[in-house]
């Protein structure tokens, strides 16, 4: 069936959120929110192959280590399996004790039980309770009013205050979810959530966690901040609750409305790193704490080996982080447009010159060394790419600096054996292709053997042994310099006539065994420009080697 042209017939524009003088626009994000991971739970039931209880426990250890304090580790009421790790998670001390662990259950008593049996004898753990309030479910899912709704939260809430004193020896905390709260009616959430907080008695010191789920993305993401700024604003004892914001992304836009969800009031986010879960997934939580992070706020997240904690995610998981995922994914930081390289290659330039540490590379938001991650990847090569971008390669992985005009003389020779091999060209065949062109002197015209410089007056006298089209010669030349000498033997043995355009040289490395390469830009007297590269440990032999290599281009 064909997509129809009137949607309006089938579909519905969400409703607007009667928000007068809403302030959330104006504010900014100053502090890192609370966070939650859900990785081991709304992630996990995502899968299509759940973790068994070696990936969860990776998977718990990767979270600790990236400074989760508190961790959704599963819906014990499930199963066994689940029932099992979480309850394994507290007998054998695997959760520090700066680390709450969390627990999911629905609304129900036998759930509940189970729920806080899994986690007895934690320091401190929290029960997470949750039915859904929005009128499809209530219609269509359970056939209940509202009536009916609020009093399964009712009974839930009893629940937890009966089984956190049935088992004192936990700090037990507890968290509410008026669950598809981003498609239900505002005041009813709200009357929902102040049902629950008579029950539990929240205090400012001992605060409820209420979540605000957009179980289904529904809406763009400032009607869901709208939302949340109205609930703040209307919830009696605002300050007894502390408010979470729970995103998917089935709108694509899952990251925004947690964002924006801060500023309208919010103060703890869970989602699942690089975003896994039903259907479009949760919010990423890696691309939220390193957007804070790029706006100079500390994250209170560590991100510092992303490559580790990809590589832990996809085992656990069985599913590949995208290449294109924000922050994380392989080609994140690379550029193949030449424009784009040739901006990177000057940002490096800048940098290096530069007196502070402020990041300020074009194309390039965040310093991928600050998660781990080489520069040398930063610029790749295929038919796409330009000059900067084959400098950027031959800078990074040999050290070479060619000289601006050079660059642009070689991205020729690269641009075609792009389009010759129709596929990426990786270092060693920009290399390769260097070396054929300027260096390699096997089946060129001349070959230098040795050579040496008297001095006779204001003249150098260039002397060398020379391998002339397959023929040893002798030659000399006379100039007012090294390389002048060398261009004057040249002539007066057959080669091409040329004047000197440009010179540069510069030392490859450090230390005792340091290696020169010398840069020249000769011209014919026919106005052709010639490039030649010369390396060698002494920085006359190389100047030497580059006429030669201008030379042999002609």
């Amino acid at each position: 069936m064909p997509m129809l042209r009137d949607p309006s017939v089938k579909y519905s524009a969400f409703p607007q959120v009667p928000l007068a003088n809403r302030e959330w626009p104006g504010r900014v994000t100053t502090s890192a929110p609370i966070w939650l991971s859900t990785d081991m739970r709304d992630g996990n039931q995502s899968l299509i192959d759940p973790m068994d209880a070696e990936k969860k426990a990776r998977f718990f250890d990767l979270l600790v280590r990236c400074g989760f304090k508190e961790i959704e580790v599963g819906f014990p009421s499930a199963g066994a399996t689940e029932f099992d790790f979480i309850s394994g998670l507290v007998k054998n001390g695997r959760i520090p004790d700066d680390v709450t662990p969390q627990v999911l259950t629905q609304s129900r008593a036998d759930l509940i039980r189970t729920s806080f049996d899994s986690l007895e004898g934690a320091k401190t753990a929290i029960v997470h309770v949750y039915n859904a309030v929005s009128p499809a479910w209530r219609k269509i899912v359970f056939g209940m009013d509202m009536a009916d709704i609020k009093q399964i939260a009712i009974e839930g809430a009893k629940q937890l205050r009966d089984n956190a004193a049935r088992l004192p020896g936990t700090d037990w905390r507890f968290e509410y979810s008026p669950e598809t709260f981003s498609t239900a009616e505002l005041d009813f959430s709200i009357a929902c959530c102040e049902a629950v907080m008579d029950i539990l008695q929240p205090t400012a010191d001992k605060p409820i966690i209420l979540n605000l789920p957009a179980t289904v993305e529904a809406s763009t993401a400032n009607i869901y901040a709208d939302q949340i700024e109205y609930f703040c604003k209307n919830l009696p004892n605002r300050d007894r609750a502390i408010i979470s914001l729970h995103t998917h992304n089935d709108r694509g836009t899952g990251v925004a409305a947690a964002e924006l969800g801060l500023l309208a009031g919010a103060d703890r986010v869970e989602g699942c790193l690089f975003g896994n879960g039903e259907r479009t997934g949760n919010t990423c939580l890696v691309t939220i704490a390193l957007n804070m992070y790029t706006q100079g706020v500390d994250p209170q997240l560590d991100f510092s080996n992303i490559d580790e904690v990809i590589q832990t995610v996809e085992y656990c998981n069985q599913l590949p982080v995208h290449p294109r995922h924000p922050y994380g994914g392989e080609l994140v930081y690379t550029a193949f447009s030449g424009s784009h390289q040739d901006a990177i290659k000057k940002g490096f330039a800048a940098r290096e010159r530069q007196n502070d540490e402020r990041w300020e590379v074009p194309y390039l938001p965040i310093d991928p060394a600050d998660l781990g991650r080489s520069y040398e990847a930063v610029i790749r090569v295929n038919s796409q790419s330009g000059k900067g971008g084959v400098a950027w390669v031959l800078e990074q992985d040999k050290g070479l600096k060619l000289p601006k005009k050079m660059q642009a003389s070689f991205s020729h020779v690269v641009q075609a054996l792009a389009d010759q091999t129709s596929r990426e060209l990786g270092a060693e065949d920009i290399w390769h292709a260097f070396e054929g062109q300027y260096l390699t002197t096997s089946g060129k015209r001349f070959q230098l053997v040795d050579w040496s410089e008297t001095h006779s007056g204001a003249d150098r006298i260039f002397a060398g042994k020379l391998t002339i089209d397959g023929t040893p010669r002798s030659v000399s030349g006379r100039g007012n310099g090294l390389m002048s000498s060398v261009i004057a033997a040249l002539s007066e043995s057959g080669g091409p006539v040329m004047d000197i355009v440009d010179y540069s040289e510069h030392a490859i490395g450090q230390g005792s065994n340091v290696q020169a390469a010398a840069y020249v830009e000769c011209r014919t007297a026919d106005g052709k420009s010639l490039f030649g590269c010369g390396l060698d440990t002494d920085v006359a032999t190389a100047s030497v080697r580059a006429i030669l290599s201008a030379a042999n281009g002609a």
